[in-house]
């Protein structure tokens, strides 16, 4: 076919030297349309006199092609555009970088062009469509054709600088229809392979026969080591050997159009993308610039400026013209709102996800999974949720069926610094099991966990090296969700509490607890102190309170690992003793304090849900205070509670507002060490996306462009910097703040007597 196909190559050098006559001719008019004036560009409704020598040509080739090879179908040239004008499929691509920092890589532009639009499935399936729409009509009408589809997305990753092509061929029934049915869902396994005998439909009677369009994307641009294919529809990289795809006949992007020479008996394995091969590849404009030779091309330009005129004369190789479809445009709200009518719902293999626009749904909800026991999908298993915009800062939420459990997970800085809670229903009644945000905590307390006769409790960060604690308890037979808490904090009686502390590496290892047992129901204090170097066996003391208050020898039991410890006199254990004794009580109240604290949250959490309310849509706005603000705004705190002190407040009153002062004050500055983090990462975003774009357009980029380059750089650098400094500083000094305006309140009038109490 190459010898045959060079007289089109021919045909192109005739028709430029004819170039003065072609430019008298007056540019092809559109057929009528009733929405013809919303087009306002010419180029919709026109062509100019290159696109016309353009359609020439191909249309010279596809004549030639039909006669070589009567039985491949014909090749999807110059189909109408929504204005009924013929344009060439290469020129309907417009390469266009969004500046985005969420459009910065092919991942994220394949799921928004996934997400984006709905399908129109080809009619009949087995032929090419006789339109193509641009990019910036289907991106209106949000409805597009799986040709539609790759020529949206190739234009993007273009704009990014991917070397990036649609594909026209044939792939397999489910493909072509959309219908993930026979796929597991990706949020169950993000990295999900392609399942060889899910993919097959041997019963198809149109296999090998559907058309589809689909997306290459070719090694050496970026940071792509392979070729791949991208499936626009979903989104989803499959390797260019996979069964999914069972042909292709030509390939295209923004600089020429190839039609494939190369056997597709096997599918795509074993096909070779080396388009600048003219035995694999047969280009519809020889000669012209590839995308391969477009830096080289552009630097040799520039070091030919100085060209004579006569040789400018000279006859050059006919090049693509430029795209008739204007710039394509993608707005942050249009990521917002991802979905067509505002919602999508998607089976896969034993599951269904549905996903919604922000703000659609009362509730905040975003997305949701759920997964079935059967293929059938009769049977519910796990129903998982994602939320956004919520008062209560509920994120996510897990209703596991099979394990009786429903998990929530909460963002970070919500009241009581909760970040995670479940509940699960035992045979021997409900378990729950809460995790919060320890380093806001006056108790750094990081997850407590409770069931019907014991309560686990784990710290991290305190000075005093405590990092687990059990309660064991003696309970009542009943325990469920309807039995007051306030009840069954009176019923509940303590019978075991084990402690367990980190070494502290400034007191010798045979006198640094490790471990304390306070055997309430017993009267005993077990101590276990940490390993010395080299000893396997650690000391130990157990000490019993005494009867009738008198203290002797035998209320005291220690078995010492160190020989050369001197003995202690009989006053050093009763003074242990003492202390523990005195700890013990401390321990009862910070129990109770617990159980208030579940308590608590339980009810919170159960008003919540009964009255849902979302954050109100605004412009983001920095809660940061400068010095003399955030000076200014703790005066006033403390001028609030001066004037309490006229006022008679009662116990339960004044224990309540101090509560809210301190939950408020919490609460502005988990917000503030929020904000200064969304301003770390979206800064880093940003400073990433315009690293990666300079990595692949250096070449070709102006001493101007590089100096805006170098000088955003040294902005972003310096802002990123800075925000890490002040979050850090933040998080230093928000306990010392904490416990400064804590002191300030216990020492008020107005609180002072009934905290005391």
């Amino acid at each position: 076919m190459e010898a045959e196909l060079r007289s089109a190559f021919e045909e192109q050098l005739r028709i430029r030297e004819e170039d003065e006559k072609e430019s008298t001719k007056q540019p092809e008019l559109s057929v009528s349309h009733k929405n013809l004036e919303f087009f306002n560009p010419q180029s919709y409704t026109t062509n100019s006199a290159v696109e016309i020598r353009l359609l020439n040509i191909a249309d010279s080739f596809q004549r030639q092609y039909a006669v070589l090879f009567p039985d491949r179908k014909p090749l999807l040239l110059c189909p109408l555009n929504e204005c009924g004008v013929r344009k060439f499929v290469s020129t309907t691509l417009h390469p266009s970088a969004t500046g985005l920092c969420e459009l910065q890589s092919w991942q994220a532009c394949a799921s928004f062009v996934a997400n984006f639009m709905s399908l129109e499935l080809l009619e009949p399936p087995v032929d090419l469509p006789k339109r193509l729409f641009s990019p910036t009509s289907v991106l209106r009408t949000r409805r597009a054709s799986c040709f539609e589809f790759a020529t949206l997305l190739c234009s993007l990753l273009l704009g990014i600088n991917y070397d990036a092509y649609c594909v026209s061929g044939y792939a397999v029934r489910d493909m072509c229809l959309l219908d993930q049915s026979r796929l597991p869902c990706p949020l169950l396994d993000p990295e999900v392979k392609e399942e060889e005998g899910a993919q097959q439909d041997p019963e198809d009677p149109l296999r090998g026969l559907r058309v589809h369009c689909w997306v290459l994307v070719l090694a050496g641009s970026g940071s792509i080591q392979e070729n791949f294919f991208i499936d626009p529809l979903t989104g989803r990289r499959y390797p260019t050997d996979s069964s999914s795809f069972l042909g292709v006949e030509s390939v295209w992007n923004e600089l020429n159009y190839y039609v494939n020479m190369q056997d597709c008996r096997n599918g795509c394995s074993g096909l070779k993308f080396d388009l600048e091969d003219t035995n694999m590849w047969e280009p519809v404009l020889h000669g012209a610039t590839s995308r391969k030779h477009l830096i080289p091309d552009v630097l040799k330009r520039k070091e030919n400026r100085r060209i004579s005129s006569e040789d400018e004369e000279q006859p050059r190789v006919f090049q693509m013209p430029r795209s008739w479809v204007t710039f394509i445009t993608i707005h942050e709200k249009d990521l917002e709102n991802l979905w067509p009518d505002g919602e999508k719902v998607t089976f896969y293999k034993k599951s269904k996800l549905e996903r919604f626009a922000p703000y659609l749904n009362p509730d905040g909800l975003i997305t949701r999974l759920t997964t079935y026991k059967d293929q059938d999908c009769a049977e519910v298993a796990v129903v998982k949720e994602w939320y956004k915009h919520r008062n209560d800062s509920l994120e996510e939420r897990e209703v596991n069926k099979l394990q009786d459990s429903t998990s929530e997970r909460f963002k970070y800085g919500r009241r009581f610094q909760l970040l995670f809670h479940r509940v699960t229903s035992l045979s021997s009644g409900i378990e729950r099991q809460m995790e919060f945000s320890s380093y806001v905590r006056p108790d750094y307390l990081a997850r407590r966990i409770w069931s019907p006769n014991e309560m686990e409790e784990f710290y991290e960060g305190r000075r005093d090296f405590l990092w687990y604690r059990k309660v064991i308890f003696q309970s009542p037979d009943q325990i469920d969700d309807s039995v007051c808490w306030k009840t069954l904090i009176r019923r509940i009686n303590v019978l075991t509490v084990v402690e367990r502390f980190h070494r502290n590496t400034t007191k010798p290892a045979n006198e640094d607890v490790a471990e304390r047992v306070f055997l309430v129901s017993e009267g005993q204090f077990e101590l276990t102190f940490h390993l010395m170097d080299h000893r396997f066996i650690p000391s130990k003391k157990i000490l019993t309170k005494p009867p009738f208050k008198k203290f002797s020898n035998d209320c005291v039991s220690t078995f010492q690992m160190d020989l050369r410890a001197k003995p202690v006199s009989t006053l050093a254990p009763y003074k242990i003793l003492e202390a523990l004794q005195k700890e013990e009580d401390q321990l009862a109240a910070e129990i109770k304090t617990s159980l208030k604290e579940m308590e608590d949250i339980i009810a919170c959490r159960a008003q919540e849900e009964k009255e849902v309310k979302l954050r109100v849509r605004r412009k983001e706005a920095a809660p940061i205070c400068k010095d003399k603000e955030q000076k200014d705004d703790n005066r006033l705190k403390i001028e609030e509670v001066d004037v309490l002190v006229s006022k008679n407040l009662d116990a339960e009153e004044a224990r309540r507002l101090y509560h809210c002062f301190l939950d408020e004050f919490k609460d502005k500055m988990v917000a503030q060490a929020n904000f200064l983090q969304e301003r770390y990462e979206k800064v880093t975003r940003e400073l990433h996306a315009k690293q990666n774009q300079y990595r692949r357009n250096h070449l070709t980029m102006t001493e101007k462009q590089q100096e805006e380059y170098q000088r955003f750089c040294s902005e972003k650098t310096i802002q990123k910097k800075a925000t890490q400094i002040r979050l850090n500083r933040h998080k230093e000094l928000a306990h010392q703040t904490y416990k400064a305006l804590e002191q300030k309140l216990q020492q008020n009038p107005a609180f002072h007597p009934h905290l005391k109490m």
